[in-house]
């Protein structure tokens, strides 16, 4: 094996155009494969990095509209108290904090994203802080003192990794807590944003610990050792059936799930990446298929070679040895090259949309990564040298030591089984482009979509205010209408309001309402998704009213209560008759009835969501903390110089408000739309690619097919055949091999493309139109391919043909 590995590099060396063609074609095979398999390896193989990571599951609520799924705080207390199959139970719910300046840290007020925990969660997990302590139970009660554990990267970023930041405080909504731990680097719970974990039960009052009717937790529980997620579900849905009976008329599920905390954490990214492994792997077997054809041809130049190994006594199982030696040769120097491509390709994929890759955090190239590389490679070179081997092996001896020995005419088993490879390319090549075109058209349709706005020249800031100083409903107001009126004055601004929650964002309040004169059967809801917005809000975004008025300054805290409404909530709630002047009560804060005074039009809350009930209050009546703020610019929007100005406002109307999140509603847009763009990229990426190896591999055997029938094609010219009769004859040959390899790549793709239903939008997986557009494209490029090769063909001199070889 030794002598062989020595011979077949040499061999190799003695060819570098071969070689180096050879391995760049395998490398981009082996090379896209490993960088999916690497972010496969982390997101989808790997266990969480947590202690007995299969025992952990999240338990949600189960609705079935599927709008809530969160957990009110007593169906968790009760949840917690009364199960039998969890040995822990957590609770966790995100919030924001306002840091100020304190002692332990000067400078601006800065906005975290922070996440209020049982004190527990951390030893349910089986993580503990790097520096410090964990929460303690005396920790997780209304009266303890306030204590916080801080993120690595928040340690590292305002602290400059201070160990004596350990005891100190930190001012958080204008509150001190006590830095009492910091996590390891690299823990993200619930998500990669958390910079700040406080204890629950002290952050809320006793009295919304047990209140039903509003489901914002998240609850992640360990199963005891031998309890299945069966019996858990079984357990937990008898505990929701036992508080929806004893209270049939609160706000209650009487139902949950209970879903591994790996699923939960993968989310929809697993059908993506399982479609992306299956593309990478269609691009490596045209790789395959293109140096097969290429060991085809450089076989037959050896031949003379192996034919005199066998007059000397080498039998084919030896030859076929040595040739296989070479074609791994080959593989992994191509896997070595790919490992590198690799390596690039995955730190791309991640920066490209790190959002859209759950664990972006842990993916990396590790021992699993080079093994799969390894694997891949060697099988790689056993599957393009096999067939090539075993035909070498088959060569006559006599007729190839033969003086002036014909090359093998266009009937052979060589040239059927280049062929046949050639077949093969295309039709994985049609399953990969159709796969994007599907894509492609999908986004299209989703970019088309109305949004029900105007996001041109539009700026968006999240403002934040310190609870402490803004408890009081009148002074939260009064200081939004101080800066609404600030930065209307900005120069350049056209108009300023302020909203909760900014469209297609996917972030909604989902309130129950009643409709006055109309009762509900017992048990029975009715919901919509609800924003506290400013007068200007529907002029500064673009939105139409439909019906009735829009907001004024006049509709205040001392005003009787209104609301504007959208189309959606106007069709659903009152089809056929006139929305506008019917009463609702609001289920938030016992508000009394709000009067309907307008019909807005409809607003995405994501453009491939369906269009949901929209409930607009005036903050003025309902006054709310943090809120973002929206600025029309006159004419062109210069976001930088903007957002600096509104920067300046706030902090001279009050430095410990921080500015954050400062995006333009394009940018909204497109980060609405981001994963989807991620798929069509990615996917359309390997799609091209695989179509510039098919069209290289089908351009190889069309001219490899024309070096081979010279001295055939100089005979018909002599005899009679004009050009285009020899051009006819090619071509003919190229377009067969298209259409036999579109008929089967249609087949294919028929079958696989029904996996990519879920990832489509408005475009059936067997869409008529992107079947016919690539089809015919493909065969297109086939017949390209083999122009140029026919082209020279019908050039070829009778006299010099008749004298080849």
């Amino acid at each position: 094996m030794l002598n062989d590995i020595r011979f077949g590099i040499r061999t190799l060396l003695k060819t570098p155009g071969f070689t180096l063609v050879a391995a760049l074609t395998l490398a981009l095979g082996i090379g896209a494969n490993s960088a999916i398999f690497t972010v496969i390896n982390a997101v989808l193989l790997s266990p969480l990095p947590y202690r007995e990571p299969s025992r952990l599951a999240m338990i949600f609520e189960a609705w079935p509209s599927e709008r809530f799924n969160n957990v009110s705080p007593a169906n968790f207390l009760d949840w917690r108290k009364q199960n039998r199959t969890f040995e822990q139970m957590a609770a966790i719910s995100e919030t924001g904090y306002v840091m100020t300046a304190s002692a332990a840290r000067p400078g601006d007020a800065e906005r975290l994203q922070g996440a209020a925990v049982s004190w527990d969660l951390f030893n349910l997990l089986g993580v503990n802080p790097l520096r410090g302590r964990g929460f303690l139970p005396e920790d997780d009660r209304p009266d303890a003192g306030r204590v916080a554990i801080l993120s690595h990267g928040l340690w590292q970023r305002d602290f400059a990794g201070d160990p004596g930041v350990l005891g100190k405080t930190v001012t958080l909504e204008g509150a001190s807590y006590t830095v009492v731990g910091i996590m390891p680097a690299g823990f993200q719970y619930p998500n990669k944003l958390i910079d700040v974990w406080t204890p629950i039960e002290r952050e809320i009052d006793a009295k919304n610990m047990h209140w039903r009717g509003s489901h914002y937790l998240r609850v992640v529980g360990r199963l005891k050792p031998g309890v299945s997620l069966e019996q858990a579900s079984a357990d937990m849905n008898a505990i929701a059936r036992q508080i929806k009976a004893a209270a049939p008329n609160d706000f209650i599920a009487g139902a949950s799930t209970v879903q591994p905390l790996e699923e939960y954490v993968v989310g929809n990214v697993r059908r993506i990446l399982v479609v992306l492994l299956a593309a990478v792997g269609f691009v490596l077997l045209i790789s395959c298929a293109n140096v097969a054809n290429l060991m085809l041809s450089r076989a037959a130049v050896r031949s003379r070679e192996i034919a005199i190994r066998t007059a000397i006594g080498a039998g084919r199982a030896r030859i076929i040895r040595q040739l296989l030696t070479e074609s791994v040769i080959l593989a992994v120097a191509g896997g070595t090259l790919g490992l590198l491509i690799a390596g690039w390709g995955t730190d791309a994929l991640v920066a490209l949309v790190p959002d859209a890759i759950p664990r972006a955090n842990e993916i990396h190239v590790d021992l699993r990564v080079l093994a799969f590389t390894f694997l891949v490679s060697v099988a790689t070179g056993i599957l393009f040298g096999l067939a090539p081997a075993v035909a070498a092996s088959k060569a006559d001896v006599n007729e190839t030591l033969k003086e002036g020995g014909r090359s093998s005419s266009a009937g052979s088993p060589r040239s059927r089984l280049r062929s046949a490879l050639v077949v093969c390319e295309i039709a994985l090549s049609l399953m990969l482009m159709i796969g994007a075109g599907l894509l492609i058209a999908s986004f299209a349709r989703l970019t088309g979509v109305d949004s029900g706005f105007k996001p041109d020249n539009v700026l968006t800031v999240r403002l934040a205010l310190p609870e402490p100083k803004y408890l009081d409903n009148t002074v939260m107001t009064t200081f939004y209408r101080r800066i609404m009126g600030r930065l209307q004055a900005i120069p350049g601004v056209d108009s300023a309001s302020a909203i909760s929650d900014l469209p297609l964002t996917g972030q909604a309040f989902d309130n129950t309402f009643k409709i006055v004169g109309r009762p509900l059967a017992p048990g029975e809801f009715i919901s919509a998704q609800m924003r506290w917005v400013s007068p200007d809000y529907f002029r500064t975004m673009g939105i139409p009213l439909v019906r009735g008025r829009a907001f004024t300054d006049r509709d205040n805290e001392k005003s009787p209560r209104v609301v504007v409404i959208n189309q959606a909530m106007a069709r659903r709630f009152w089809p056929g008759e006139p929305a506008v002047g019917k009463q609702i009560v609001v289920d938030f804060r016992n508000s009394p009835d709000f009067e309907i005074v307008g019909i807005a039009g409809d607003v995405r809350s994501g453009l491939d969501l369906e269009q949901e009930p929209y409930l607009y209050v005036t903050y003025p009546q309902l006054p709310r903390a943090s809120m973002y703020v929206a600025l029309r610019a006159r004419g062109s929007l210069n976001s930088g110089a903007l957002a600096a100005s509104v920067r300046a406002e706030v902090s001279a109307l009050d430095k410990d408000v921080a500015v954050y999140r400062i995006r333009t509603m394009n940018e909204v847009m497109a980060i609405s739309v981001a994963s989807r763009r991620f798929n069509m990229l990615l996917l359309g990426i390997f799609a091209a690619l695989a179509l510039v190896l098919a069209a290289v591999g089908i351009y190889g055997v069309m001219a490899y097919a024309v070096t081979q029938r010279t001295h055939e094609i100089g005979v018909r010219v002599a005899l009679g055949a004009q050009r285009r009769d020899v051009m006819r004859m090619l071509m003919g040959h190229g377009l067969v091999l298209a259409l036999v390899g579109v008929a089967v790549g249609l087949a294919g793709a028929l079958a696989l493309t029904r996996l990519m239903a879920s990832l489509l939008f408005g475009v059936s997986s067997t869409d008529a139109t992107t079947f016919a557009v690539v089809s015919a494209l493909l065969t297109a490029v086939t017949l390209l391919a083999s122009f140029v090769p026919a082209l020279r063909a019908t050039r070829i001199d009778p006299i010099t043909a008749l004298r080849y070889e």
